[in-house]
């Protein structure tokens, strides 16, 4: 054990992370946000600490980071620096997180950007100059205490074309800073059925695996309004089969193939527990294993909008998982829709602070 943690696998650089949570809605997913200063402060930082977190990540946007020409907007980096130095005086870690290209939108199938990154090589030869620029910004920032993700959840068509690009990335990122450590998920939103054909570089030990997971999607998902899911109307059930065969009959309009093919992507009609959440992340944590990597989850969550206790065996089944296989995490989110706090972004005031899924979190 370790300041109350497994050992986990560590790399040469000693980045170590075990519990952390995403702040999201802040440098990413935003635009132009006038409120950006008063939203995540050092005292936010304080509160994150005092509760047991011990990093957080950070997505970044392009768009908040960077003008159309390519230049680094200096109120936005120093949100980014302010942010990572209070952390560092409190020994967290940041990892900074390249969440939304203006050429690659996670959620493009839901008409939330764009998608244009797979067929356009002066868009991916762009990726590499981003880099280039957060790296002269953060270059001089401890190995030991930030790390970069190379890009949040990639929606390639084909595999190989993530591990191409990602290959170029990893290499422009380590010819500036040899010993940084690099997040690598794998293709298709990071999901663990994915990791099989992730191409991982040999002989790197500076690198941490990195894999998300929302399933049962429809319990995570419930009426999430981004989402296909927003057409399903009925109950929904965990442990048990998120949609059960009786409610798929009554609530299912089958002439929404939307939310039909959701349905099945998602495997709703499967029976859930802690369990199946286990064989969703094996094959991440054969990768991780057979590299000698961290695995690390950097995004999972359940919205508030399914009845409570129902919501905390979520959270205590699939945290259980990850300690059991020594994976280190970080919660989506503080102060968004699945947050630990809840925010009012009308008076820019918290309402309300869930202690009970906080202490559930960091254990």
């Amino acid at each position: 054990m370790h300041n109350g943690f497994p050992q986990y696998i560590q790399n040469p650089s000693g980045f170590e992370l075990h519990r952390g949570v995403n702040i999201s809605h802040w440098l990413s997913q935003t635009g132009d946000w006038v409120h950006r200063p008063s939203f995540f402060t050092e005292h936010d930082v304080e509160f994150l600490h005092s509760m047991g977190f011990d990093h957080i990540r950070l997505p970044i946007d392009e768009q908040v980071m960077f003008d159309e020409q390519g230049n680094c907007i200096d109120s936005a980096f120093i949100s980014l620096i302010h942010a990572i130095e209070w952390c560092i005086q409190r020994n967290m870690r940041v990892i900074v997180d390249l969440h939304i290209l203006r050429s690659h939108h996670f959620n493009s199938r839901n008409n939330e950007g764009a998608m244009t990154l797979w067929n356009d090589t002066i868009a991916q030869n762009h990726v590499l100059n981003v880099w280039d620029s957060i790296s002269v910004r953060l270059h001089a920032y401890p190995n030991s205490m930030v790390a970069y993700e190379c890009m949040n959840e990639p929606v390639a068509p084909e595999h190989e074309m993530w591990n191409k690009l990602v290959e170029r990335m990893i290499a422009k990122i380590r010819s500036l800073e040899p010993e940084r450590v690099i997040m690598l998920g794998s293709n298709r939103w990071q999901k663990p059925h994915t990791f099989p054909y992730l191409r991982v570089p040999k002989n790197d030990k500076n690198i941490i695996l990195t894999v998300h997971t929302y399933h049962p999607y429809f319990v995570t998902h419930y009426q999430a309004f981004w989402s296909a899911a927003k057409f399903y109307k009925g109950p929904v059930q965990y442990p048990g089969y998120p949609i059960s065969a009786k409610d798929y009959a009554s609530y299912v309009d089958t002439t929404n193939a939307a939310l039909v093919s959701r349905i099945k992507e998602e495997k709703c009609l499967e029976y859930f527990d802690k369990q199946k959440l286990q064989n969703i992340l094996q094959p991440a944590i054969d990768k991780a294993k057979e590299y000698g990597l961290q695995l690390y989850c950097s995004e999972f969550g359940c919205l508030p909008n399914i009845p409570r206790d129902m919501r905390l065996r979520y959270y205590t089944d699939i945290t259980n998982v990850f300690r059991e296989n020594n994976i280190s995490y970080a919660s989506w989110d503080y102060k968004g829709h699945f947050g630990i706090e809840t925010y009012d972004f009308e008076s820019r005031k918290p309402t309300y602070i869930d202690t009970t899924l906080i202490q559930l979190l960091v254990k």
